[in-house]
């Protein structure tokens, strides 16, 4: 074994980079986060095309002059002084760890001014060495820092694509937006701005700046708080038919930090757990005020995660809040005066606002919720009748297989329908048993493998797809904005052909033909899903996405035709025994079993 030698500065914090940069967001996050305890109000970060330069400026109290080179050294910071202090913090930073970090990793030029001094001071660091000189600037700060990961030449190599490096940026600055509504938050790249926020105060006013105005509708506010313990949640929650397919709408902040909270996560779950169907979630964010001395944010060096005294009570109050605000939901109703069609609006950054703008060249035509919903209505009873009605013969021959050898035998075959059970359910009798068949997931079945085989066949083929004359132009957060344009060609294959129209908007162009009859709203964020899991697993994803969105839903009404063909073509499937999702088709009696029930003698 080699002798112990004592490391480098330079070295060590390289070593401590690691712990709070993990990628360019990490940088924004604790520089942000610096300006925000420096009391600013208006805070800029622009981002290079690659991601691997920024810079962030702020009208905050700026650094005193003695103090400048001062600030790059580690565990050098002005928030804290003893070890009290770590049980009383107040501020975003405390640990003086994030500057000495970023500039053993990246090239920094820092600009700075007090409300004091006349002229300002910029310092230039490299390889952890500071210099400094005199210079022009506005009160507050700016951070430019280049060549990101320069001489950790490994950290770069393990950086996702530009896109997704900025889309977790904006998320950063989303979430910090959001807990902090009086200051205007702003991202720019490459000529545009996927984050702005106007500062207003409003918590309402910041959400809907950064999702869109129709998300004020569906939320409710929360506001409860506990005199004896001092606790405080603020904040809003969505009512339970406004859902999401993925967790990321959940934004929890403790005292205005952002973090991931297991305790919080668990008492939102369970608030809505009767109330969502699988698979969804709530859009939720909440700010838990708590006296400082109960509340341990000196866990990790990312400060992400935190510590209670008494878990339970926080479990229980952010429980009841949640319960609170969404006790005088009611279910909406249209009023009867309200428009049916929505102004006529063409592509344009400010589709949703400018009614007056013309029509693209494509002849694309976007209507409103309300119109588009009873476009979809029609076509869905059309849908079932075409779908289902093709034959009128009560007995007929199917191929049945035979799963005991490993080739398909012809069997001739009968089976009676007898009806229909809450419109969901068909009852049958075959070979001396009576059945029951889920409609719904044996059409699924019938449609996954029909889609999986069309893949399979030619796997150069896209699904075919169906041109959209009516679509709308709908919000998304940037990020799922810079997601969906990642995977365009993906989808694609699938049938979509999804245009973006400006950074927080999209438009469907094209969708498969078998989901022609489906509102482009209702599947748009299981893509999304599928687009935020495994890629590797995605053909099997959209597939089975498709096939649920496809097949006849339970609760439409069947005539004896329409269960019929539908029993025909799911007895055609290799797997007729569960949905793509794993839940069972069909349930059987024999019988002797029915007899048996009945004291008979079969």
């Amino acid at each position: 074994m080699k002798r112990i030698q004592q490391l480098s500065r330079q070295l060590i914090n390289q070593i401590a980079a690691g712990e709070v940069i993990e990628r360019p967001a990490s940088v924004v996050k604790e520089l942000v986060e610096n300006s925000l305890d420096a009391g600013a109000t208006k805070i800029e970060v622009e981002v290079s095309k690659d991601c691997l330069s920024l810079r962030v400026s702020d009208n905050g109290s700026g650094i005193h002059p003695d103090d400048i080179e001062l600030a790059f050294l580690k565990h050098a910071t002005s928030k804290i002084s003893t070890s009290e202090d770590l049980f009383d913090i107040h501020t975003m930073g405390f640990r003086g760890e994030a500057l000495a970090s970023v500039i053993s990793i990246a090239k920094v030029t820092c600009k700075t001014r007090t409300k004091d001094n006349e002229t300002g001071t910029m310092v230039e660091c490299e390889e952890s060495n500071v210099k400094r000189m005199p210079c022009a600037c506005a009160v507050g700060t700016t951070m430019e820092v280049r060549d990101l990961f320069y001489n950790t030449p490994v950290r770069q190599k393990f950086l996702k694509s530009e896109r997704t490096e900025l889309a977790f940026i904006a998320e950063i600055l989303q979430s910090i937006a959001i807990a902090n509504p009086n200051v205007s938050i702003t991202l720019l790249n490459d000529g545009k701005t996927p984050v702005k926020t106007s500062g207003s105060g409003d918590l309402l006013c910041v959400l809907t700046e950064i999702y869109s105005n129709s998300i004020a509708t569906e939320l409710k506010k929360i506001n409860k708080v506990d005199e004896v313990s001092k606790l405080h949640t603020t904040g809003f929650c969505s009512t339970p038919d406004f859902t999401r397919s993925t967790k990321k709408s959940i934004y929890v902040f403790v005292n205005n930090r952002v973090v991931k909270c297991p305790v919080i996560l668990k008492a939102i779950d369970t608030a809505y757990k009767n109330m969502l169907p699988a698979g969804k979630y709530p859009f939720v964010c909440i700010n838990l005020e708590i006296p400082s001395c109960d509340v341990d944010v000196n866990v990790h060096p990312t400060k992400k995660e935190v510590r209670y005294k008494n878990p339970n009570q926080i479990f229980n109050f952010i429980y009841s809040s949640i319960i609170d605000a969404l006790s005088s939901f009611k279910q909406p109703e249209l009023q009867k005066n309200e428009p049916d069609i929505l102004p006529f609006c063409g592509y344009s950054d400010n589709a949703a606002q400018n009614t007056s703008a013309p029509a693209s060249d494509d002849d694309a035509v976007y209507l409103g919720d309300i119109a588009f919903k009873q476009i979809q209505n029609e076509n869905e009873k059309d849908y079932v009748s075409e779908h289902l009605h093709q034959s009128a013969s009560y007995e007929m021959n199917v191929k049945q297989i035979d799963l005991g050898i490993s080739h398909q035998t012809e069997v001739e075959e009968t089976f009676n329908i007898i009806g229909q059970y809450r419109n969901t359910y068909i009852i049958f009798e075959e070979d001396s048993e009576l059945k029951i068949v889920d409609q719904h997931i044996a059409d699924e079945r019938y449609i996954f493998e029909s889609l999986q085989k069309e893949i399979k066949l030619n796997p150069d083929a896209q699904v075919p797809s169906q041109l959209l004359l009516i679509s709308d132009v709908i919000q998304l957060e940037p990020a799922d904005v810079i997601l969906i344009s990642e995977n365009s060609e993906k989808l694609k294959r699938f049938g979509f052909e999804i245009a973006q129209v400006s950074d927080k908007e999209i438009v469907f162009k094209k969708i498969p033909q078998v989901i022609a009859h489906i509102k482009v709203k209702d599947i748009l964020f299981d893509i999304l899903e599928n687009l935020h899991g495994d890629l590797n697993n995605l053909e099997e994803k959209m597939l089975v996405t498709m096939s649920c969105k496809a097949a006849v839903k339970a609760g439409a009404e069947l005539n004896l035709w329409q269960m019929e063909e539908l029993i025909k073509k799911w007895k055609t499937t290799k797997m007729p025994y569960t949905c793509p999702h794993g839940r069972p088709i069909v349930h059987s009696f024999s019988e002797k079993e029915i007899a048996a029930f009945f004291h008979r003698n079969a």
